[in-house]
């Protein structure tokens, strides 16, 4: 079949007195064409008709579009072959091979039928006989409601079947990304994670939550310098950004509002908690961030961490072009009353003085070996922290379970509308509380991740936070900044970086190795002379 068209071809040839007919044929979604043989056996049947009323057949034109729509490019195609091949007292006949194969409404059956008597066209099908007396454009008639009716009725039943299926904790609608449906036994059609969407959608999302991406906007570029997430013409939408954030069901539940089905658990695999979803609609309804500014790239990773040591303001950075059209990249103090006030400094420059701090953290191995111990120590803390938290867990809900209890008997002793709209909103807040709950016990159950996981994880980071720094892109880097400084580093045009404030952790590194020098060779003891 011709896209374009909706043709499926046909012949031209045919006695000059044989009657000439083409033959429409229409199924209501491409899914039908890929899986079914709707259009094959509908052209059959029509070609049976017309061989026993021994018509030429000279085209087929078929569409896969709803029968309520009158716009289609099979059927326009067909007008305009009606429009250029019949004439007065020459039609050619339509064949279809059922009313319902028209339209299914009656608006647009009539509209068609207009429209193909207008072009030249005469319609017949095997299934009814149309004529233009009363009786007939009644029967007619009636058969298009019917169709209509038959069509409104197997939407309502879809709907309802979907309806049932998602408050049953199912998604119906169509795969979101990340997402892919696959059968499952006992559960039909299920979502499944599809990697490595799946994984790259949990890093933006945690790492959003984390306040890892300052912006929306960040998490936009990020997803675009990722081959494997889907793009349009090689970018993304900012609303795709939105609405991936915007979904519970990437917490593992299920709500649709139009329907009225309120958040419940779903059967598919979350790719984040429900936790890190709820800190995302926290951040959002912060205030809003600054749009995405051009200067913010890879030239300029230590754009928000240096400030200027005059004024203790944070530098900008901006591009200058040389002579050959070449741009460097600069650092400069935007503080109108600061002496360093523009005056420009190479980011090459600030570049080479940052790397010698960097490489000035790592720690030496002995501190790594007393790092493992005290992660070990840390580490069986936190697990029996994590069982006491289970079983505080365990009271809350069912804290909350009583006062769930209490309110819904409230609601049904009141009759004041007023009333039962505040119990039911405070029902509604205490199951989401619930919910909450339900989820952090999940994830506390047992750790992601193992504890050599965790002490690999990082030692990547403290053994060597400038090799990090040095293969990182952009968005690491922000965060290699994160981890290993308390606050901005102040830097001067003559002197380089002042003494900076690194992390807590390189920070006890720092001062544990200073406790523990080597005691002199003369003892303990005063020195006599």
């Amino acid at each position: 079949m011709d896209e374009r068209t909706g043709r499926t071809g046909g012949h031209m040839s045919g006695s000059v007195n044989q009657q000439r007919a083409v033959i429409y044929c229409r199924v209501s979604g491409a899914k039908q064409v890929r899986e079914g043989d709707g259009l094959a056996s509908q052209e059959t049947r029509c070609r049976e008709y017309a061989k026993y009323k021994s018509y030429d057949v000279v085209d087929v034109f078929t569409d896969d579009v709803s029968g309520k729509a009158t716009m289609r490019v099979g059927m326009q195609s067909m007008l305009g072959y009606l429009h250029m091949n019949a004439s007065k007292g020459s039609e050619i006949v339509v064949i279809i091979d059922d009313i319902s194969r028209l339209a299914r409404g009656l608006n647009a059956h009539l509209e068609l039928r207009q429209s193909l008597a207008g072009a030249g066209g005469k319609l017949e099908s095997p299934s009814i006989e149309f004529g233009e007396d009363s009786d007939s454009v009644l029967v007619e008639n009636l058969l298009a409601s019917v169709a209509q009716h038959q069509r409104e009725k197997n939407g309502e039943q879809t709907s309802n079947r979907m309806k049932g299926r998602m408050m049953n904790g199912y998604s119906v609608f169509c795969a979101p990304v990340g997402y892919r449906y696959e059968k499952r036994n006992g559960h039909g059609k299920l979502l499944v994670r599809d990697e490595p969407v799946a994984s790259i959608i949990k890093d933006v999302m945690e790492g959003y939550a984390a306040g890892r991406f300052a912006s929306m906007a960040e998490v936009t570029r990020y997803l675009e310098k990722q081959p494997a997430f889907p793009k349009v013409n090689g970018t993304i939408r900012q609303q795709v950004v939105t609405d991936l954030f915007n979904r519970v069901l990437y917490a593992g539940y299920i709500e649709h509002e139009p329907w009225g089905i309120r958040r419940r658990k779903g059967h598919h695999d979350p790719i984040v908690s429900l936790e890190v979803y709820e800190r995302i609609q926290a951040r959002k309804a912060e205030r809003k961030l600054a749009p995405a500014r051009a200067d913010i790239n890879q030239d300029f990773p230590l754009r928000g961490a240096v400030n200027c040591a005059c004024c203790d303001a944070p530098m900008t950075s901006c591009w200058s072009k040389s002579g050959t059209g070449k741009r460097y990249p600069y650092y400069w103090c935007q503080t109108k009353t600061c002496d360093m006030y523009r005056k420009s400094i190479r980011a090459e420059k600030i570049d080479a003085a940052f790397a010698e701090v960097m490489q000035s953290l790592a720690p030496s191995q002995g501190m790594i070996a007393v790092f493992k111990t005290m992660l070990k120590n840390a580490w069986d803390q936190r697990l029996a922290h994590a069982d006491a938290q289970k079983g505080g867990l365990k009271r809350d809900i069912v804290q909350i379970d009583k006062q769930l209890d209490g309110l819904l008997v409230r609601i049904v002793e009141t009759d004041n509308p007023s009333v039962i709209t505040a119990y039911e909103k405070k029902i509604e807040k205490l199951e989401t509380d619930k919910m909450l709950l339900a989820d952090k016990m999940v994830q506390s159950a047992q750790p992601k991740h193992t504890l050599d996981e965790i002490f690999e994880l990082s030692m990547k980071f403290l053994a060597n936070p400038w090799n990090i720094w040095v293969n990182g892109n952009l968005i690491l880097k922000k965060t290699v900044l994160r981890m290993a400084f308390k606050a901005s580093l102040a830097y001067d045009k003559e002197s380089g970086f002042r003494t900076p404030q690194p992390s807590v952790i390189f920070e006890f590194f720092e001062s544990f190795t200073a406790k523990c020098e080597m005691v002199p060779p003369h003892g303990l003891e005063p020195r006599t002379y």
